[in-house]
């Protein structure tokens, strides 16, 4: 068993929440694909950019989808596992994300961090029976800079980003545990590990020992979204 209880935080957008399907959904519903087309939210990026006036269509794609399109996102898989195990193991869990309240191009002006917060409670992260996340230990910030300031202020061990820029920035806070969800570009002696997936940062990270315990509060019904 894990002695040591450590302070998680993970990065939202495209960290804990995926929005593949909803780019996609919201990209045909408009228009801008055809509906045959198939990829991920990067390939649906650069084939709206490469249609006329195609920055701006995807800066109000990109509204809309973090906003009143975020309920066809998903969580990405693992994510659930994994914050049931720090739950098991008495780790607190940190939410911290870069994210402005209202999208540059969205005339509804829909509140992102609000709708954010929504998906999360939708999704069990703040109830007991789920994983039980403190709302209040989840922090928005206006830009990268202040996201870094908070992530040194809550005194993290750990960090779990999808974006290198973020994680390599020289003014990351020191003696942080840097990991990025998904495959490092950034060349060699990187500060940061990289994983392929949630399920792979589990296996790193949390102690086989108590998964026992975990699969034990799903057996019992206790798992996220159920109900005593």
């Amino acid at each position: 068993m894990i002695a040591e209880r450590w302070r998680i935080g993970i990065d939202f957008d495209n960290t804990i929440i995926g929005y593949d399907a909803a780019f996609l959904a919201a990209a045909k519903d408009r228009g801008l694909l055809d509906r045959d087309f198939s990829g991920t939210k990067q390939a649906i990026r650069d084939a709206v950019r490469c249609s006329p006036d195609g920055e701006v269509a995807w800066q109000q794609l990109q509204g809309f989808v973090y906003g009143a399109g975020i309920d066809r996102a998903v969580v990405i898989a693992g994510v659930d596992a994994f914050l049931d195990c720090c739950k098991a193991a008495g780790h607190v869990v940190y939410i911290v994300s870069h994210k402005t309240e209202f999208g540059h191009f969205d005339p509804l002006r829909v509140n992102l961090r609000t709708a954010a917060l929504n998906f999360m409670r939708r999704h069990g992260f703040f109830d007991a029976t789920g994983h039980g996340i403190p709302v209040d230990q989840v922090h928005f910030e206006a830009t990268r800079a202040a996201k870094l300031a908070r992530i040194a202020a809550l005194g993290c061990t750990h960090f779990i980003d999808d974006l290198e820029e973020v994680l390599g920035d020289p003014d990351f806070p020191a003696g942080v545990e840097r990991i990025l969800l998904g495959e490092a570009t950034g060349g060699q002696n990187l500060p940061y590990a990289a994983f392929p997936t949630w399920q792979a940062i589990e296996h790193a990270l949390l102690d086989a020992s108590i998964r026992p315990t975990v699969q034990a509060r799903f057996e019992a019904g206790c798992g996220p979204g159920a109900s005593d």
